[in-house]
């Protein structure tokens, strides 16, 4: 562990647990408009489970029904997670914005990690989950994954109770 962010394989689940149940408004950077790209799904999903997700790209007016932001500045509101679905090496121009927004939590998605920007986050007090999808580690914390992602329970090694 290196500060208050850990390498996604030292994250234990409750911690990612503890985000997930306390802060419920999320400034998804890079969210797309198009249906069968991860962002949009991971946006329906969590929208179908009582997050608050606001759209932030600059090419669209509106995403799956939510008001869309240019940018972190342009946001009126509160957020609590700063969800980046951007390449590594652009994640660090978010973090000073996501600071600025007082956000809790800077969030990289699948296959996203930058330790410069994760440092630079945590200095500032805010928590650092890097290469995790939020639908994914919901859907398995929570409740609600199999091989379609949807409503199996949580992943587990036990074996499954006989059926009566």
């Amino acid at each position: 562990m290196i500060g208050k962010w850990q390498k996604v394989a030292d994250m234990d689940n409750q911690a990612i647990r503890n985000i997930l149940d306390r802060y419920k408004t999320i400034a998804m950077v890079g969210l797309s408009g198009n249906w069968y790209r991860p962002s949009f799904f991971a946006a329906k999903y969590l929208l179908e489970h009582g997050f608050q997700v606001i759209p932030v790209n600059p090419n669209y007016q509106e995403i799956l029904g939510q008001k869309c932001y240019p940018d972190l500045a342009s946001i009126p509101q509160q957020v609590d997670i700063v969800d980046l679905f951007q390449r590594s090496d652009q994640v660090l121009q978010f973090v000073q914005p996501a600071i600025d927004r007082q956000a809790k939590v800077l969030w990289l998605q699948l296959g996203i990690v930058n330790d410069a920007a994760a440092a630079q986050a945590e200095g500032a007090g805010l928590q650092v989950v890097m290469d995790r999808c939020m639908k994914i580690e919901y859907a398995r914390l929570f409740g609600g994954l199999n091989w379609m992602g949807v409503n199996t329970g949580i992943i587990s090694a036990r074996r499954p109770r006989a059926l009566p």
